[in-house]
This record gives C-alpha cells, sequence and structure tokens, in this order.
C-alpha cells in the first residue's frame, strides 16, 4: 500500500489540512490494471473532521478493492469556499498522478459523512463552475467526479437544518449564502451518479436532508440509490463494534449492512472496468 500525505492547501487553508493516501500496490499478479479511487471527506460540522468517519472507513473500501484518499479539509475559523477548493486541488492531483498510481480517471467518486456529506456533494454540484476551475488553474474537466456517496449528509439550509454546520462553514456570511448552498436546490445533470443513506432515528440531521436530495436527483433524472434505515442515531460511520460513539459501542447490525450494501452498488458503477 502506498500511504503519502498530500498538500491540498490552497488561499485561507488551515495549516494543517491534508489528504493521505490508501493506495493499493500495484502487481502483475493480480487481475486489473487500474483500479477505482473515492476521496473520503468526514463529519463533523466544519468544525473538525471525524477520525470514525477516515481510515476506518478508508480500509474497509480498500479491502474491496478501491484506492481510497481520506481528506482532512480545513474547517472554522477556515470559511466557503476553502475546503471546496481543497477538494477540488486534491481531484486534479490524483488525476495528474493516475497513471503512476493506476487510478481509473473515470472512477473517481466523492464521500462524506454528515457535514462532509456537504462537502462531497457540493462538489458534485459545483465542479464545473467556472470561478472553480479558474481559481485552481485546471481545466473543469480535471475537477470532474463521477460518482458521490453521501452518508447521513448535511444538505438543506431550511426548515430541516442543521443550523450549526452553516454557521461554522459561513461564519460572518451566514445570512447572504446559507440560502445558495441548501443544496437541494443546486442539483443539475451535472452530478454524478449517486449512493445515499441516512436513518429515520437521527436527531442532529434529519432524514429530511437525504429525501430533500434523493427526490432533486430523481427529478433530474439522476441514477440514485437511497437507502433508509429505521434504527440508530447521527454519526454512525459503520455501525458495527469497531467505531465507538460516546461512552458506548455502536452495533447496529441492520444499518451496518450499508457497506455491504455500496460495495454493491460500487461494482455496477465501476463494472466496465478491466
Amino acid at each position: 500500500m502506498l500511504h503519502e500525505r498530500i498538500d491540498i492547501r490552497v488561499e485561507g487553508s488551515q495549516a494543517e489540512a491534508h489528504a493521505d493516501t490508501y493506495i493499493i500496490g500495484h502487481t502483475d499478479e493480480l487481475p486489473g490494471s487500474l483500479r477505482p479511487l473515492i476521496v473520503i471527506c468526514p463529519g463533523g460540522a466544519y468544525r473538525m473532521t471525524s477520525d470514525r468517519e477516515s481510515e476506518l472507513v478508508a480500509l474497509n473500501l480498500c479491502a474491496m478493492g478501491y484506492h481510497t484518499v481520506v481528506l482532512r479539509y480545513s474547517v472554522a475559523p477556515s470559511r466557503y469556499p476553502t475546503a471546496l477548493m481543497e477538494l477540488g486541488k486534491l481531484v486534479a492531483c490524483l488525476k495528474e498522478r493516475a497513471e503512476e498510481w493506476h487510478i481509473s480517471r473515470d472512477h473517481i467518486a466523492v464521500m462524506g459523512f454528515s457535514a462532509g456529506g456537504h462537502l462531497a456533494c457540493s462538489y458534485g454540484e459545483m465542479w464545473r463552475e467556472p470561478w472553480l476551475s479558474e481559481a485552481l488553474g485546471v481545466t473543469p474537466e480535471a475537477l470532474r467526479p463521477t460518482g458521490m456517496v453521501l452518508c447521513y449528509p448535511v444538505i438543506t439550509s431550511g426548515v430541516y437544518a442543521h443550523d450549526g454546520s452553516f454557521r461554522y462553514l459561513l461564519g460572518d456570511r451566514y445570512e447572504e449564502l446559507k440560502d445558495s448552498l441548501s443544496l437541494e436546490n443546486r442539483v443539475t445533470d451535472a452530478v454524478p451518479p449517486t449512493f445515499l443513506w441516512h436513518t429515520f432515528e437521527d436527531g442532529s440531521v434529519p432524514v429530511q436532508n437525504s429525501l430533500l436530495l434523493a427526490s432533486a436527483l430523481a427529478e433530474h433524472r439522476i441514477p440514485v440509490e437511497f437507502h433508509l434505515f429505521q434504527p440508530g442515531g447521527h454519526g454512525l460511520s459503520l455501525a458495527n463494534r469497531l467505531v465507538r460513539s460516546g461512552s458506548g459501542w455502536v452495533d447496529l447490525p441492520d444499518v451496518a449492512r450499508w457497506m455491504s450494501l455500496l460495495h454493491a452498488w460500487l461494482e455496477r458503477w465501476c463494472r466496465d472496468i478491466v
């Protein structure tokens, strides 16, 4: 495995912002010359990035045969669009090094948990906007993701908002920008196929966030697979004993199936890789 730290800082980034790669070593003994890659954006309300939604998730995906990268993006007091630009810089870097790392440029997905889901979804919706490619000095194609995986994501700034995420993201520009970053209203035909899951009992980021996004994706005929589980609060990560939640263990076998469901979806998504 190639484990390398990438500098993804842009103007306004925090000093500690970076990305860590989990690139499966290439060998002629194993089939396939190229592998899909998934960029993981942990949650944390745009005030931190959660360890529970980082390396353990990356290693589970690696075990399925996918390269992964964990993005430790800038959080408050950094403000929008710093984290979005960091994600764009990372995707462009991965495409630039695709031959070296045996990455399929056509199969790079962005994955996010909670507020990291807001970041991933923002990127999936905004990657081709001219201001982003111009700011990063690349072409829009260098920024294009081809899949989104969203886990109990923050989506709306409306009635069902997780208000804290938007306040940490926007700071003094909260009133000015919050409506424009309500992502159910930004879906276009540029959004890639999406895998989405949430729990009915989520008391922090209401399930309506995912329901609103799934409806908007369907209206725009963007392929979406949406799984709604009944039990479980917010921030479940893998939903098994490997991830602690406060003082107790998370152990919800029904919800933990989301990873095997994702695996099936990813296999369909990348079935044309040889």
